[in-house]
């Protein structure tokens, strides 16, 4: 997925009455049309001559870190398991239970933050931050609020211009921290016996929060910015960041001002587990912002919903302030010491630390630098190699087949995305679960490029080996016939069979 661009203002471009207007419209005819420009520049004016309207768009995503067990307990941790089967007495907040801080969760955050070309703090400090939630015994969440353990960085995203994949523009988000919390536990509603029941299964699981600074304008940007992040994640290790799954969950910031006023108030929308409601949640409510501002309204500082089957966000709650949090630090815990190779003392069991330039020396290719590889290795456009690297497993699929085949690359990346991509959509499987290996599409390719067969003729076995019979590209074609003659002679015989055919007619 690489999404379209849009630059630092927005306009309106829809029409309406003076007055306050009703609520949220959750019909297409209610949508709301807003013109989004990628390069930049002024747009005209809003609705009584009103200078344009700048959207500000900051994220906090939490990524759950890949470990076998939690942040601070050894409790096993697995996805869709048996309500609260993995669930220690510290999970729980008995009393006398103390923390114990997992290495590999701590060796994750350092590895994100070099990836996100951050600061890495060689002492940091957890925190307690209170809440009175169900499904938060202790009443309180451990996390780092005053030192965290990685601080400005930056990310790198890129989008299309105008939806054209041939135009593509790089922009850049600060990350402001990185920081260090465990999670909570889940809620989970009944309706038909109205109660709660709480799981404590995500319970004190471990999480990097990544705070991006506002320097976004649109839900395209933040979509981006989003799936990019994705992408170095899982390229690292440091977290599957699954969002079917929660393992990666976005809050998005969003307030609109005019040309040289301050910023605006800002809501926030919690709990977006999903890159395409993530576009839709904030474009729609900086439509929404403006809309009200323009009619004479005010913006709540608040919390709101995305409701994905009405496309529009829905007050939660007021905005807590961190006065509220009661912010205090975590007395069973000492500051988290991180070292490098200058600082390392003498005499000491590597074991029991963790050296930064260590990471920072193992650390592997990041998706950029893995799409310059592809195309400067196999001279494809920049535009494919985006696509190649953001479906899961379609890069080394790629690879594989440029190896087995006499195909050049750039004919191979056509039956790549045009081809197989498009079955793989058609029928909603991923890479790894298509019928067709890249040892099969390989041969028929080889088929083609000997020409054996014909462009049409090895469509047809494509569609053919799609089925999973178990049948080789040459099977096929003999058993249909799809081979291109290669016999002179018995293509006259075919030839002079036709004509003696048309002259007794």
């Amino acid at each position: 997925m690489v999404a379209r661009g849009c630059g630092g203002v927005w306009r309106r471009a829809w029409q309406r009455g003076p007055g306050p207007g009703p609520g949220p419209d959750p019909s297409p005819r209610g949508q709301r049309a807003v013109v989004c420009n990628a390069r930049g520049g002024a747009v005209p004016a809003g609705k009584s001559g009103l200078a344009p309207w700048i959207p500000v768009v900051g994220l906090e995503i939490h990524a759950q870190i890949s470990s076998n067990s939690k942040l601070f307990s050894g409790s096993q941790v697995q996805f869709a398991a048996p309500p609260n089967s993995l669930v220690s007495f510290f999970d729980a907040s008995l009393p006398g239970t103390l923390p114990v801080l997992n290495r590999r969760c701590v060796e994750a955050a350092v590895m994100t933050g070099l990836a996100l070309n951050c600061s890495i703090n060689k002492k940091s400090l957890f925190d307690r931050k209170h809440y009175f939630y169900a499904d938060l015994p202790a009443g309180y969440q451990i996390t780092q609020q005053r030192v965290p353990i990685a601080v400005n960085g930056s990310l790198s995203y890129s989008l299309c211009i105008d939806n054209k994949m041939s135009q593509i523009v790089t922009k850049t988000v600060r990350i402001k921290q990185i920081q260090l919390e465990q999670d909570s536990g889940k809620s989970l509603h009944d309706d038909t016996r109205s109660q709660t029941l709480v799981d404590l299964n995500r319970a004190g699981v471990g999480l990097m929060e990544v705070v991006m600074e506002p320097d976004m304008c649109c839900g395209e940007e933040a979509a981006a910015a989003v799936r990019e992040l994705q992408l170095i994640l899982q390229t690292l290790g440091s977290s599957q960041a699954v969002m079917a799954e929660g393992q990666l969950r976005v809050d998005a910031n969003v307030s609109v001002h005019h040309p040289g006023e301050p910023y605006g108030v800002r809501t926030e929308v919690k709990n977006i587990n999903s890159i395409r409601f993530l576009a839709k949640a904030v474009d729609y409510e900086i439509q929404r912002q403006i809309e009200e501002l323009e009619n004479g309204g005010t913006i709540l500082n608040e919390t709101r919903a995305f409701d994905s089957k009405l496309g529009c966000t829905v007050p939660m709650r007021d905005k807590e302030g961190k006065q509220d949090y009661r912010f205090m630090p975590e007395p069973n815990l000492p500051p988290l010491i991180l070292y490098d190779a200058k600082s390392l003392p003498a005499n000491m069991n590597h074991q029991q630390v963790i050296n930064i330039d260590w990471i920072q020396e193992r650390l592997p290719d990041l998706p950029s630098v893995k799409r310059e590889k592809l195309v400067e290795q196999y001279g494809i456009l920049p535009e494919h190699s985006f696509t190649l690297l953001n479906e899961d497993g379609l890069a080394e699929f790629f690879e594989s087949v440029v190896k087995q085949t006499q195909m050049k690359p750039k004919k191979v990346i056509g039956w790549i995305l045009n081809d197989l991509l498009s079955y793989l959509k058609q029928y909603s499987l991923t890479v790894k679960e298509s019928p067709v290996s890249s040892f099969l599409l390989a041969d028929l390719l080889n088929l083609l490029e000997k020409k054996e067969i014909s462009s049409t003729a090895a469509k047809q076995v494509l569609a053919e080996l799609w089925k999973g019979e178990g049948k080789t590209p040459l099977e096929i074609v003999k058993e249909q016939k799809l081979g291109l003659l290669q016999d002179q002679k018995e293509l006259e015989q075919i030839c002079q069979a036709v004509i003696d055919g048309q002259e007794n007619e």
